[in-house]
């Protein structure tokens, strides 16, 4: 049972700007090492990601910038099978090594939450979130700490390992099969409701802004891997997807009624994640690996 379990957080909804990485290491079962840093994200600190992990530019000020701390994650990673909690931190890292010219780390991947979904009954189609799966599994962490998260991601494997009696290597064929196992491949369909067995089914996913990529192909994309798109932002919503150039700090353009309705809502503790365009696109290109 040898593997490593990383999350990342970032400082501002482009997922390039990783603020804080942290990673533990097991072998046969047991933690050998664990290692967590600040980072000089080299961006600006967005007020709705500091409200949920509470780093500030203040924080990171003599922090190394991530091409600093390349080489060491590259050793590590790629001597292990790498787990995360849903794809957003193999992508953020994924979009940080593309952001500095430097080519992407090579390894095996583990989604714990494509995990929790074939393991768990409860969590096949929703509440497999880090915290809500954590907290079934009676496992206390300190949420939205990249150390933390990551140990409380290890937790979920170890565990899903106990409870069907089985392997690493086990996971790493059955995460990439239907949730249940006389179901039907979705690959070659498209549904209004998302792919249930797309990695981000249960998202509520709305689209805003200049798109690059025309609004019916995007819905069609984001309903392969797995969300249900829908017009306007509501205290459904768990995903806004922005332009890029709507998200730009210095674009000189207005937000969005919806974007604006996002953010409200976002303030007032509903779940909502705002990515870039290129974002949203990397996880649907991470989705087909």
């Amino acid at each position: 049972m040898d593997f490593l379990a990383i999350d990342v957080e970032t400082a501002n909804s482009d997922m390039a700007s990783i603020c804080q990485i942290g990673f533990v290491i097991y072998e046969n079962g047991q933690i050998k090492k664990e290692w967590s840093s600040l980072l000089d994200p080299e961006d600006y600190f967005d007020f709705w990601n500091e409200s949920i992990h509470n780093i500030t530019e203040e924080d990171i000020i003599d922090s190394p910038k991530f091409p600093e701390v390349y080489e060491f994650l590259k050793q590590n990673l790629e001597n292990y099978i790498c787990v995360c909690h849903t794809h957003f931190d193999r992508v953020s890292i994924n979009r940080t090594c593309e952001k500095y010219g430097l080519p992407s780390i090579q390894n095996s991947w583990i989604d714990t939450a494509k995990v929790s979904r074939r393991c768990w009954e409860e969590f096949a189609y929703k509440g497999y979130g880090l915290a809500n799966v954590c907290k079934k599994l009676d496992f206390s962490f300190n949420h939205h700490d990249a150390l933390e998260d990551a140990k409380a991601c290890a937790h979920i494997l170890l565990s899903a390992i106990k409870e069907k009696e089985n392997t690493i290597d086990d996971w790493l064929i059955r995460v990439n099969n239907p949730i249940l196992a006389n179901a039907k491949n979705y690959s070659d369909s498209v549904s209004k409701e998302g792919n249930p067995n797309g990695n981000l089914f249960g998202e509520i996913l709305v689209f805003t802004g200049s798109l690059q990529i025309p609004r019916r192909e995007a819905s069609l994309l984001a309903s392969e891997i797995g969300c249900k798109v829908e017009n306007g932002v509501t205290k459904k919503t768990t995903l806004l997807v922005v332009g890029d150039q709507d998200l730009s700090k210095l674009s000189g353009k207005k937000k969005s009624s919806k974007h604006l309705k996002a953010e409200e809502l976002k303030n007032n503790g509903q779940n909502i994640r705002i990515l870039k365009e290129s974002d949203f696109v990397a996880l649907y290109e991470s989705n087909k690996e």
